[in-house]
């Protein structure tokens, strides 16, 4: 119950951060205070507070390992080595790009779990476990789409438990480390993309450097201009946006 709780608590946080577009809803209020429990449920509740607090340390983790923003860092992190700027654009920049990314990538499966769970369970039309099963249901399927059967297969060897008879029926903690895994390799074979033009221009010019005898200038240095020029040329930027989006869908 209470790693159910923490998910959903952590899928609740997450829909109230990146679901803009949905209705608002009324702010609660949570007060604190330090005395004598006279009844079971208020430390009940006092551990639901406990528990939504520490949550909001772990909602990075959570976009991190149930969204896009994996192979967006990923690839955009390869990108900068692939021109070879070093620290352009600098890490800000780049996370701050995978964020926003992420939330455009992100917001209808955001959208789908705040209507269909957290906000009948707010108009308390429904109980807390029907919420957590219709506000998982949207992830779930975003991560079954990109997560590869043979990392599921994976988790599910090493974990022990019974194959699952469908892919509704594999457990949160299988489907999360599958959907990382496979996240990591789609990023890695982007960014073995990207490298190759840049690649063949860093060869080029060293070739060219070393039959004319300059042996002591970096080609790197020759060759940052030309890869630059190309990946304005190209629309670089675009074009990988373009790409990384679509990828999703």
């Amino acid at each position: 119950m209470k790693k159910k709780l923490l998910y959903i608590s952590g899928i609740f946080l997450l829909i109230c951060l990146l679901g803009g577009s949905a209705q608002a809803q009324a702010i609660p209020k949570i007060s604190l205070e330090v005395g004598e429990a006279t009844q079971p449920g208020d430390i009940s509740t006092t551990l639901q507070i406990v528990i939504l607090l520490t949550v909001l340390t772990l909602a990075p983790s959570i976009i991190l390992m149930m969204t896009s923003f994996i192979r967006l860092v990923v690839v955009l992190g390869f990108l900068r080595q692939a021109i070879g700027t070093q620290q352009l654009p600098p890490n800000q920049l780049i996370l701050s790009l995978s964020l926003i990314l992420t939330f455009f990538i992100i917001s209808p499966v955001i959208n789908t779990a705040y209507n269909d769970g957290l906000k009948p369970y707010l108009d308390e039309e429904i109980t807390i476990d029907e919420a957590y099963e219709r506000g998982i249901k949207p992830f779930r399927e975003f991560m079954l789409a990109q997560a590869d059967e043979k990392d599921l297969a994976l988790f599910i060897n090493m974990s022990g438990v019974e194959a699952p008879e469908t892919p509704d029926d594999i457990p949160l903690h299988i489907l999360v480390p599958g959907f990382v895994l496979s996240e990591l390799r789609t990023g890695f074979e982007i960014a073995f993309l990207i490298f190759v033009p840049f690649l063949i221009i860093d060869m080029v010019v060293a070739s060219v450097l070393m039959s004319m005898g300059m042996m002591m200038l970096p080609p790197i240095i020759v060759a940052l201009p030309f890869k630059i020029l190309l990946f304005v040329l190209v629309d670089g930027w675009y074009l990988l946006v373009k790409s990384l989006v679509e990828s999703f869908y």
